[in-house]
C-alpha cells in the first residue's frame, strides 16, 4: 500500500519514461534515404504479379485455373479455351491488386510455375483501374523481368 502510493506521488513512472526518452535520444539514428538508398528485399518477398514464359517463349500458363479457385480474395479471373492440339490455354488471365491479400498461395498451387509474386513493390495505380492487370501486362511484367524471378525462385528452392 505504501509502496503504490510512494509510486504515485513521487512520479517514479515518469522519471523512467523520462530517462528512457533521454537515452534515445542521444544515440545515431539509422536513417535510409529512399529511394537513393534501398533495404534489401528478401528472395521470398510478394509483391507484384507476373505470368512467365517457357525459354522457347510459350506461355506457361496451361488453363487449370487451381489459382484462381485457391485465392481467399476472388481477385484473379481466368476463362480458359482449347487449342486445335487439345491444350488448353487462357484467353483471360486478370488480377485486380485492390482486392489481393498477397498471400501467394496464386503461386504455391500453380503445378507449372506461371504465375509468381516478384520482388517489385514500386508500383502504384492513380485510379482503380489502373491496379487492374489483364494477361498482356502480367505477360510483359514476366518478360521484363524474367531474370531477376529466376534468380529469386533459384534462392527461394531450398524452402520449397
Amino acid at each position: 500500500m505504501i509502496k503504490k502510493f510512494l509510486k504515485t506521488y513521487l512520479l517514479t513512472e515518469l522519471f523512467k519514461g523520462m530517462g528512457l526518452t533521454f537515452k534515445v535520444l542521444f544515440t545515431p539514428k539509422v536513417t535510409l534515404r529512399y529511394p537513393e538508398e534501398k533495404t534489401p528485399l528478401s528472395p521470398r518477398f510478394r509483391a507484384l504479379h507476373a505470368l512467365r514464359r517457357y525459354p522457347n517463349g510459350e506461355e506457361r500458363c496451361i488453363g487449370c485455373k487451381l489459382c484462381e479457385a485457391v485465392c481467399p480474395a476472388l481477385a484473379i479471373t481466368i476463362d480458359v479455351q482449347e487449342r486445335e492440339d487439345k491444350t488448353r490455354r487462357t484467353t483471360r488471365y486478370d488480377i485486380d491488386l485492390t482486392k489481393c491479400i498477397f498471400c501467394g498461395f496464386c503461386e504455391e498451387a500453380c503445378p507449372v510455375d506461371a504465375i509468381v509474386e516478384t520482388s517489385l513493390h514500386e508500383y502504384h495505380g492513380e485510379t482503380k483501374g489502373d491496379l487492374f492487370y489483364t494477361k498482356e501486362m502480367l505477360l510483359a511484367i514476366g518478360d521484363k523481368y524474367e531474370p531477376i524471378i529466376a534468380k529469386n525462385r533459384e534462392l527461394d528452392r531450398k524452402y520449397r
